[in-house]
Parts: C-alpha cells; sequence; structure tokens
C-alpha cells in the first residue's frame, strides 16, 4: 500500500490516512515521506503499518547519524530535522490540549509560548540506561528495539554526552566480559557524565545477594575513569521492585553535577533531567513566571532531589518541599548542605497526605507521568497561593488537568511553554503558569 505521511503523532510513527479515510499509524514514516508499507494491523477503526520502501523522501528527512537509530526507542525521530520536530512537538501539544482537555484552539493559541530549547540536538543526554540480554550464551548490553521487547546490542549512542561517549564501549565492554565468566544478575546498567563537573558514574541494578564487588570495581576501574561505581540492590516483582540499598563499590557513591549556580549531588535512583542545559531553561521559565519575591513562601510538590527547591529557596523566605521517594528526599538534604540553605522544610511522604499546613504564595508541581490526584487539585486551590506552575511530561495529563483546574474555578492558565528537553524524540516539557482568579 502506497501512502503519505502527513504528520507525526504523539509517539514514533507518522500519521496517514488509507483512500476510505481510515487512520494508519506508519512505523519509521516521517511527515513529508510517502512510502510503501507493510500492514501489522487492521482493526475497525485505525491500522498499524511499518514502511517497507520509502518511494519519495520528506523535505524534512535528515540522515541519522548511526545505524542504530532507525531500531532503538531511544530517538525515533532522529532523521527528523529539528525544526520540523519542534513544528511537531507544537502541533500535538495543541492537539492534546484540544482533545483531551476541551479547549478551544483558540484558547490555546493565546496561551501558548514558542518552543524553548538548548543547543545541543545530539550528545545532550548526562545518562544512558543499558538492558542486559543473552545472544548465543554470550551477555550482551543494549537498547530496546522500538515497540518491542528485543534488546538491540550497542556499544555507543549518539545522544548521550559527547565527551564521555567512549566511556559506553569500555563500560559494555568489561562488563560483558565479566558477564561471560559468570552470572552477575543485572538487571540495568546506568551511566551519568557530566560536561560541566568531569563526573563519571556507573550504576549497576541488581538482586539483593551475593555480588563480586571487588572484582566488578577492578574490572570497570580499569576499563574507564570514574568517579563513582555503586550497585543498586532491589528486591520484590517486577512491576514492583523496590530499592532496597545502594553499596559504592568505587569512589564517591554519587554523581555530582552543575545546574545553574548550584552543585548537585545525586544518588543512582534519584530522578533528574537528563539534558542538564535545557533544564536550566525550564527552571529560568518557572522562575521567570512566578516572580518570587523575598518575602514570600513558596511549596514545591513533587520537588525529586532539590531541581526547583534550591532556586526557590534563593528567592523567598520559606519553602516547604515534599516527596515521596526515599532515595530524594535523602539527596534533597545532603543538597540543601551543600547550597548552605536553611529556610527549607523537607517533608517525606505523598504529595496529598503530606500537603504542608502553611499558606503559600507560590507553588511548583512537577507531578510524575499519572499526573495529579483530583485531591491534589483540591488541596492547591486551597493553599491561598496567588500563582503557581505546573511542570509536565506527559500532554495528556496535564490537559486533563488543566480542564480540572479551570473547570474548579479558583486558577486561570496565563501561559504555556513548551520545553524540548528530549531531541530526536517526540516527548516534551511544558511549564504551564496560573495566576489565582479574583
Amino acid at each position: 500500500m502506497q501512502l503519505s505521511i502527513e504528520s507525526m503523532v504523539y509517539g514514533p510513527e507518522g500519521l496517514a490516512h488509507m483512500p476510505d479515510g481510515k487512520a494508519v499509524f506508519v512505523m519509521r514514516g516521517l511527515i513529508g515521506d510517502t512510502v510503501d508499507v507493510h500492514l501489522l494491523e487492521d482493526g475497525p477503526r485505525f491500522a498499524r503499518a511499518e514502511v517497507r520502501e520509502i518511494l519519495e523522501p520528506s523535505p524534512y528527512r535528515v540522515s541519522a547519524c548511526a545505524p542504530e537509530i532507525l531500531l532503538c526507542g531511544g530517538a525515533p525521530w532522529g532523521c527528523l530535522s529539528r525544526s520540523a520536530q519542534h513544528a511537531a512537538k507544537r502541533n500535538n501539544l495543541i492537539s492534546t490540549l484540544t482533545r483531551i482537555g476541551a479547549f478551544s484552539p483558540d484558547w490555546v493559541n493565546a496561551r501558548l509560548q514558542p518552543i524553548k530549547f538548548a543547543k545541543d540536538a545530539w550528545g545532550y543526554r548526562n545518562k544512558i540506561e543499558l538492558s542486559p540480554t543473552t545472544i548465543g550464551g554470550k551477555l550482551k548490553l543494549g537498547m530496546h528495539a522500538i515497540n518491542s521487547p528485543e534488546i538491540i546490542p550497542i556499544n555507543s549512542w549518539p545522544l548521550f554526552e559527547a565527551s564521555a561517549a567512549k566511556s559506553v564501549k569500555a563500560v559494555v565492554g568489561a562488563l560483558q566480559y565479566l558477564g561471560n565468566s559468570r552470572d552477575l544478575q543485572l538487571e540495568r546498567v546506568g551511566i551519568r557524565a557530566s560536561r560541566r563537573t568531569k563526573a563519571l558514574e556507573i550504576a549497576l541494578w541488581t538482586p539483593t545477594g551475593a555480588f563480586p564487588r571487588a572484582q566488578v570495581a577492578r574490572v570497570l576501574s580499569d576499563a574507564v575513569r570514574t568517579t563513582s561505581i555503586v550497585r543498586v540492590m532491589s528486591k520484590g516483582e517486577n512491576k514492583a521492585r523496590r530499592v532496597q540499598g545502594v553499596e559504592a563499590l568505587s569512589g564517591e557513591g554519587s554523581w555530582t553535577e552543575r545546574i545553574g549556580s548550584e552543585t548537585m549531588r545525586l544518588s543512582a535512583p534519584s530522578f533528574f533531567q537528563v539534558n542538564t542545559a535545557a533544564a536550566e531553561i525550564l527552571i529560568d521559565t518557572v522562575m521567570d513566571g512566578l516572580k518570587v519575591q523575598p518575602h514570600e513562601t513558596a511549596l514545591d510538590l513533587y520537588c525529586g532531589a532539590g531541581t526547583f527547591t534550591l532556586p526557590l529557596a534563593r528567592r523567598a523566605e520559606f519553602v516547604a518541599a515534599v516527596e515521596a521517594y526515599g532515595p530524594a528526599v535523602r539527596d534533597l538534604r545532603r543538597n540543601l548542605e551543600i547550597a548552605k540553605l536553611d529556610n527549607v522544610d523537607v517533608i517525606g511522604g505523598d504529595a496529598v497526605r503530606e500537603f504542608p499546613d502553611e499558606e503559600a504564595d507560590v507553588l511548583v508541581v512537577d507531578p510524575p507521568r499519572a499526573g495529579l490526584k483530583p485531591e491534589a487539585i483540591k488541596l492547591i486551590a486551597r493553599s491561598g497561593a496567588r500563582a503557581f506552575t505546573y511542570v509536565s511530561c506527559d500532554p495528556a495529563t496535564l490537559a486533563r488537568d488543566l480542564r480540572r483546574i479551570e473547570d474548579e474555578g479558583t486558577y486561570t492558565v496565563e501561559s504555556i511553554t513548551p520545553v524540548d528537553l528530549f531531541p530526536q524524540t517526540y516527548h516534551i516539557e511544558t511549564a504551564v503558569f496560573l495566576s489565582r482568579k479574583e
């Protein structure tokens, strides 16, 4: 079947339509392509297909810098020009807000700001995660294929921090050498690298139990110059595994990054934005919108290790910061000590159950992909804050929550700013500034 790709969806596919109007989601099809496709699924409402041959390439198509880009799920838009990526991300955000949030296109366009982004489109990620697989009886490390459980072995990844690019091959080689003589029980391997601090950490995720600590530390240290090698021990069923502890095998036992004027230390299980330069733009966007005053009180919900807590504490008189994940809470307390900030109350626990009693002037909420619980929206409305910023990594849950917030009636959306933290992918971070209605 010959199809013309009309747009990019929020996912790795391009969107086309059959002659009868049925939507077709085409794997590896890019906006502007004319392609011959093979149908994978033909349902009553839509079909899925993959490209067999590009008959006429899109004017927005560019050459990917590595063949694994076409196979792995880490860069599904790697062959699409950056300007086309930005246009598609903006259109997807508008579409989601109108479809799921039931906002009019005029309402969205009146508030939507130009997309913000950092310079680097490749080599920007401070973190890469590798998954183990066995091929021919030998341990291999790689990345998940697009829409598949298959692991594609790799020795490099063009999205990873360029200054540490060679470390990927060295780590893979060392662990494959170790793994082919004994079972390391690896669940995944994380590598974090900082262009600014030169810190390089290797994190080995394994079950609890015996582990050849000294041998692993020695072989990895011989293969690559690290500042930290840690083992993250987990326990439980696959979908509900919990971190039981982190042990340092070599070096500092944590990873250090500099973001803005702050130096932050992160333990391997703690979340940190993978694009440091773009995260700085996100922080500036949030702070510029809130315009925090020195006499004000701020709340930071789902605060993590302190990405927004620290700049809030530099500006406000007092900050209450709430985070449920234990490793991140410990990292936040350590980062406040490093920053010599004593005007923050760190609260460990669920943002709804542990919602601070203090009346707030401003709030920042940066929830996980699932978005805000309805109870959280009610508590924010009762906080008395003059304004708050909602930072979202998922347009669908953002649209749902903004509709709930507008319907609740206490706050209204003033501006919506997309920030491209994830070039070469369909993902987009969004900072929404809301003000209290008079």
